[in-house]
């Protein structure tokens, strides 16, 4: 009887390249190598994504695909300067919610969402409701937003800000480094 897996393909390097199976519900070292790749450089061609974690085109692709089906990878984006587009002020507003029902919470969520200033809003433990990333033009920009805009979502009760001084770091990749370990020990 025929297995159901195509024998090992020579590689273009001429190295031995592992068959590519139907995939599995674990993430291998390949699926890893192609998450940090993209990660580093999403604009990669799959010719070169292959070339770099060491599979031909084809599987590559495959398994980009899969990654994308299964929602590992959401997205592909262009990573801006804030300041070269004018937004000089970033800043991180602690929102304190009037009351925290479910039908509060949602519709204060909801308003949010649709503000195109806050770059990310976190629902958060302790103090306050939402935490939130907020980008301006400048201090004037900032205020008007925060008292004309912010201050009049639904079921705020009061907001409490901090100003970036500098950024440390930033739009950094996300850790990859638990799922090699566990790839790994899936091999054995």
């Amino acid at each position: 009887m025929a297995s159901k897996t195509s024998p090992t393909v020579k590689a273009r390097s001429g190295a031995a390249e592992p068959s590519t199976p139907a995939h599995g519900a674990d993430l291998d070292r390949y699926d890893v190598a192609i998450l940090a790749e993209l990660q580093a450089d999403a604009r990669l061609s799959n010719a070169d994504l292959a070339a770099r974690i060491g599979l031909s085109a084809a599987p590559t692709w495959r398994r980009v695909k899969w990654l994308e089906q299964q929602g590992y990878i959401t997205g592909y984006r262009a990573e801006l300067d804030r300041r070269r587009i004018g937004l000089g002020v970033f800043a991180f507003v602690r929102v304190d919610a009037e009351r925290n029902t479910g039908s509060a919470t949602k519709a204060l969520e909801q308003a949010i969402q649709r503000l195109p200033e806050v770059t990310a809003c976190h629902y958060i433990s302790g103090a306050g409701t939402f935490t939130l990333q907020v980008m301006a033009t400048d201090l004037d920009a900032f205020s008007r937003f925060a008292t004309e805009t912010l201050l009049n979502l639904p079921n705020v009760k009061d907001i409490h800000t901090s100003f970036s001084l500098g950024e440390v770091k930033a739009g950094a990749a996300l850790p990859l480094g638990h799922l090699q370990t566990r790839a790994g020990r899936a091999r054995r």
